[in-house]
């Protein structure tokens, strides 16, 4: 069985990334996908399988355009998705049934569905977006192995977009507990919450906390600075699947984890990876951390279930959904 045609979409965000990686595992193994984006689907045949990547947020400027766009798709491709960012109650009252409607009509409409972590697949029952069979297919975790690790800083560390329930606020408290000086945020607000990470900026001042944003960076860049924060943190309310803890480990970075069902499932995975801890401990296991840096290394190697992994459980699974 050879990939359905990947519809991928161009830019910063993770899940965009996120498939633009797939189709490269994809092509690494042999199976020579063809790549498509937004813009061109009109241009393919109707009836070829495709397979695309959906959070409400890529598709459309809310999750009611979003739907229209997915389901336009739909009713000329069978369609197989990867669905991200499953609504959960962290969205709030007035988008979360918004959400929930956006999520179920795709599942309804789509030919096969995956989610990358049993937690996802748990939450569209939980939510009840979907109670029908759910493929699982975890993030993968590319290792980029140092000879030499670097010298730490003093700062925590939070990866990925700012928004609200990414973690940095519970951060920012087990940061002032713990008696440190800096958290840096790694990475730029998510768009429409810029106003919010100033005010987030102006508060850890106001706490004592001298708070750096790096902006966007290039995969380059951003593993310098993540290799040199003295705690990584992975403080999420809002938590589906964790780019931010995928790219954490795969720099070899032990984070600091609040422990929640999918943490526990990660654990599992990919034992020795990081230390979940519950969020009344935080502070102290970032104190531990300042005082024992070695401990934010895992030095597993190899990393279990890796790029090529994840191409491999896509290529089965195509083989049994698109028979």
């Amino acid at each position: 069985m050879t990939a359905p045609v990947l519809l991928v979409h161009p830019g910063p965000h993770g899940v965009a990334v996120y498939g633009r990686d797939l189709a490269e595992a994809l092509t690494d193994l042999g199976a020579d996908p063809r790549v498509i984006d937004p813009v061109a689907i009109s241009s393919l045949t109707p009836g070829t399988p495709v397979h695309a990547q959906i959070t409400d947020r890529l598709w459309g400027t809310s999750p009611e355009h979003a739907t229209e766009h997915v389901l336009a798709l739909a009713a000329r491709h069978p369609l197989t998705v990867t669905l991200h960012d499953v609504p959960q109650a962290s969205d709030g009252e007035r988008n979360r049934p918004r959400r929930r409607a956006f999520y179920a009509a795709v599942a309804r409409a789509a030919r096969a569905i995956a989610v990358n972590s049993e937690h996802e697949r748990a939450l569209l029952d939980e939510e009840g977006v979907w109670s029908g069979p759910v493929a699982v297919v975890p993030l993968p975790v590319t290792a980029h192995t140092l000879s030499t690790r670097p010298r730490l800083d003093d700062a925590v560390g939070v990866l990925g977009y700012f928004y609200p329930g990414k973690g940095h606020d519970e951060a920012l408290a087990a940061t002032v507990a713990a008696g440190l000086p800096r958290l840096r945020v790694l990475g730029r607000a998510s768009d429409g919450h810029a106003d919010e990470l100033d005010a987030f900026v102006r508060r850890a001042r106001d706490l004592g906390v001298r708070t750096e944003v790096t902006g966007w960076l290039d995969e380059a860049e951003m593993a310098v600075q993540a290799r040199t924060v003295a705690v990584p943190v992975i403080a999420h309310r809002h938590v589906s699947a964790s780019g931010s803890l995928a790219s954490w480990i795969g720099w070899g970075r032990r984070p600091v984890a609040v422990r929640n069902r999918y943490i526990d499932e990660m654990s599992a995975l990919r034992p020795g990876t990081l230390r979940s801890v519950e969020p009344e401990a935080l502070p102290g296991a970032i104190r531990e951390a300042v005082d024992d840096p070695s401990s934010t290394w895992h030095g597993v190697d190899p990393i279990p279930f890796d790029r090529a992994e994840a191409a491999r459980a896509y290529l089965r699974w195509w083989a049994e959904v698109l028979s």
